[in-house]
């Protein structure tokens, strides 16, 4: 049977059994997986410690995607962390879904960004309002949100601008002010907090970061 048949059977047969389902997913999530890619998936290793992440970008047909698993030690605790973040097609962040899994239990951060306003789990966090790009303190895959949307000319800097910045193991979002300097083809200059942290980014073709002086370095690759 056809995937169309399918989903008008199962809207149709909505009517008796709640919310549409198919092979055990909502429409809205078929839907969207079935028309997903994933443009490229590798490993980030931790150079300040032990830890690595497996990572994917999706592009679906409104959004780009970012997703990882983090596996680490925080204070010399085995941690599991794992994210998934929306942005729409000029990588403006949407929202993001994160947990994490410790010694302590499991914690969860939803975070909503609507018309420059921030929601972490529901409230409003006024000291983010007017951020653009959600900045993941464990992961460099969200280097890539603003060298995505800035678009830099060689020898260009963005001026500083505020993050909304995930902070791990405690899961709070605090606004971080950084910028970028794109130095060559495919390397920036990264700094936060004027100037206080400096470090050089190389990326791939996608704009993902392949090297993270001092702190990341992709090990593994695929597209």
């Amino acid at each position: 049977m056809s995937k169309v048949k399918i989903l008008v059977a199962v809207v149709n047969h909505s009517k008796t059994s709640g919310c549409p389902r198919v092979d055990g997913v909502t429409i809205a999530e078929y839907a969207m997986n079935s028309h997903s890619q994933i443009v490229s998936s590798g490993l980030w290793r931790w150079l300040q410690g032990t830890g690595l992440e497996r990572f994917e970008l999706v592009r679906t047909a409104d959004d780009w995607i970012f997703r990882g698993t983090i596996l680490t030690l925080a204070a010399d605790t085995a941690a599991e962390a794992k994210y998934e973040i929306f942005c729409d097609r000029s990588f403006h962040t949407k929202s993001a879904s994160i947990s994490l899994l410790d010694s302590n239990g499991e914690r969860r951060l939803k975070i909503e960004a609507q018309n420059g306003r921030w929601f972490e789990n529901g409230r409003e966090n006024q000291a983010v309002n007017g951020a653009t790009d959600i900045d993941l303190g464990w992961s460099p895959s969200t280097n890539t949100l603003p060298i995505k949307r800035l678009k830099l000319k060689i020898g260009e800097s963005s001026g500083e601008f505020v993050a909304a910045w995930v902070r791990f193991p405690e899961l709070t979002l605090q606004p971080l002010p950084q910028e970028y300097l794109r130095l060559a083809d495919r390397q920036y200059r990264y700094s936060s907090r004027g100037g206080a942290f400096v470090a050089s980014l190389t990326v791939d073709d996608d704009d993902l970061i392949t090297d993270y002086e001092g702190f990341w370095l992709r090990v593994n690759s695929t597209r």
